[in-house]
C-alpha cells in the first residue's frame, strides 16, 4: 500500500463574492469555495485551502510561515532530483 498525503495551502483573500473567493498566490489567482469555512472570511484573511475549499482562517503570521516552509520544502526537493 503507498502513502497518501493530503496539503493544505494558505492563501490570501482578494475579493468574495457570494460564498466564493479570490484567492492570491504569489500573483497567480483562482477562486474557492467558502462554503465549509465555519467562520465569517473578508478581503485580506489568510485561508487555509484544499481541493478548491477554505477550511480555515489562519492570522498573517501562521500563513507566512507555512508558505516559508512550503518553499523550503520545494526547495530541497529541487536539491535532491538535481
Amino acid at each position: 500500500m503507498g502513502c497518501h498525503m493530503c496539503l493544505a495551502v494558505p492563501l490570501r483573500i482578494v475579493s468574495i463574492e457570494n460564498l466564493v473567493a479570490t484567492v492570491d498566490l504569489h500573483g497567480v489567482r483562482t477562486g474557492v469555495s467558502l462554503l465549509l469555512l465555519p467562520e465569517k472570511a473578508e478581503a485580506g484573511d489568510y485561508v487555509l485551502v484544499h481541493a478548491g475549499f477554505a477550511l480555515q482562517k489562519l492570522d498573517e503570521e501562521a500563513a507566512k510561515e507555512t508558505l516559508d516552509l512550503l518553499k523550503e520544502m520545494a526547495q530541497g526537493m529541487e536539491q535532491e532530483t538535481s
